[in-house]
């Protein structure tokens, strides 16, 4: 039995929705927990449902959010959302594993753990909060669950201007753009730049590097990184997930 099947009360708080019990329970319900009990209803119908709100819910909110970027870096963006890896780390975040019904031998091989039990088990709850909630709360819940990766400016890889992303995430957070200021020192033939960018009164950093360029990078990635942790504080100070009942498994 998951660790924590008599009382989901936490889960549902975290999740800030009130799914059925009924669905709840099948949205947790592994086919390796089935196949020990009888063949009982599997998670794997509500998983294909959540998978589809899950993609229209994250190509609208990025079709919205980046209304400069063209039809391929918005296809990147949304695969990196949406991915086995993605989901699977929202389940860790949320402790999901201890919620889901196992079979043993899923239980033995490490299953709470496995990044695909994990991401599949995301979408199961999405769908069930899609029948049980309706599609608003359903995409609502979506949303909440990968803005962590979309102000993250490791989520969509290394190879994007560092400038460039910490633009677009000012922007997005409703932020002044980026200002950089360049100084250096040493001799000529070997200077070193030190630039600062700030953004606002908000955000202010700074990096060292050979040339402006690289000096530049590097206070952008490092202002990207207090920007995105400054965001994800104050959301975890301003979010009170309303109160909801257990559940008893």
């Amino acid at each position: 039995m998951p660790d924590k099947a008599l009382d989901r009360t936490h889960l549902l708080a975290t999740l800030q929705v009130e799914i059925p019990d009924d669905l709840l329970h099948l949205a947790l319900t592994h086919r390796s927990w089935s196949y020990e009990h009888g063949g009982v209803a599997t998670n794997e119908r509500l998983e294909f449902l959540g998978d589809s709100i899950l993609g229209q819910a994250v190509t609208v909110m990025l079709y919205n959010r980046y209304p400069d970027l063209g039809e391929g870096e918005l296809a990147k963006r949304r695969a990196s959302l949406v991915s086995t890896v993605a989901l699977a780390g929202i389940g860790k975040t949320i402790g999901l594993g201890a919620y889901i019904h196992l079979g043993r031998g899923e239980v033995l091989t490490g299953g709470r753990e496995k990044a695909s039990i994990l991401a599949d088990t995301v979408e199961a709850l999405i769908g069930a909060t899609y029948l049980g909630l309706g599609g608003e709360t359903a995409t609502q819940l979506v949303l909440r669950l990968v803005e962590p990766l979309v102000i993250d400016p490791s989520t969509f890889g290394e190879s994007m201007d560092p400038k460039t992303t910490l633009q677009e995430l000012a922007a997005s957070l409703g932020e002044e753009a980026p200002c950089y200021a360049i100084t250096d020192t040493g001799p000529d033939h070997r200077k070193t730049f030190i630039a600062t960018v700030s953004i606002g009164s908000r955000v202010s950093a700074t990096g060292e590097g050979t040339s402006k360029k690289q000096a530049e990078s590097v206070a952008a990635r490092e202002a990207q990184r207090l920007l995105a942790e400054q965001t994800l504080e104050g959301a975890a100070k301003s979010s009170t997930g309303p109160s909801v009942p257990g559940s008893d498994g």
